[in-house]
């Protein structure tokens, strides 16, 4: 069975200076409670590996704000203005991924390969102190594996086997982060007394550690 834990207790698991991936498109699907508790406690040094940096007002926003966090590798920045700030006044590293890519490094880093080749980004910024690998005469960036030390997913509803299910558009980077932390803490919405339908399952219990009620 899997543990269940509060989310004061999930909160305190995330330590300074940690890598955490916390799902999420702006707001939907976020696990908002355990990262209002990340807040809470003052837990800085954070490396973010998120799609984005939401708003200022809201969940991963919250971090920014809060000046918790060192890094942000991130798909795009644009909906919160202090990101920006931080970035240009040299308080924060930013790290802008092609969002098809950051999912693909992030599968990667769940799936113990070592990267992958993507057309993505040739020619441009992004390759900037990467390796360009030629096959079959076209050009590839060779995009390196993401993990996290721990990854902070939400779901519409869970079992006590840790099984989820994301309603939607929740699902977005949820599943995919899921397998590429050492800890997985999953905030669900509601935890069901029976196992959920195979059917349903869209983030299997096996690669879940903990359950923040």
């Amino acid at each position: 069975m899997k543990k269940f834990i509060s989310v004061s207790e999930a909160g305190q698991m995330v330590k300074s200076g940690s890598t955490v991936m916390i799902g999420g498109f702006l707001r939907c699907g976020s696990p908002e409670k355990v990262i209002d508790e990340i807040i809470k406690n003052k837990t800085g040094e954070l490396t973010l590996i998120a799609n984005d940096t939401c708003v200022p007002e809201f969940d991963r926003g919250k971090l920014i704000v809060n000046k918790l966090v060192k890094k942000a590798i991130v798909a795009h920045i644009g909906t919160n203005p202090e990101t920006g700030r931080q970035f240009n006044a040299g308080e924060l590293e930013v790290e802008l991924v092609p969002m098809g890519t950051l999912a693909e490094r992030i599968r990667c880093g769940g799936a113990g390969l070592g990267g992958f080749l993507t057309p993505t980004g040739v020619g441009t910024i992004v390759e900037k102190g990467k390796d360009i690998i030629e096959s079959q005469g076209k050009k590839y960036l060779l995009e390196k594996p993401l993990r996290a030390d721990v990854a902070i997913v939400y779901a519409t509803k869970a079992d006590k086997f840790g099984n989820a299910f994301l309603d939607g558009t929740t699902r977005n980077f949820n599943p995919v982060m899921a397998t590429a932390a050492d800890v997985v803490i999953l905030e669900a919405d509601e935890i069901c007394e029976e196992a959920l339908n195979p059917a349903e399952v869209t983030i299997p219990g096996i690669f879940v550690d903990y359950i923040a009620q």
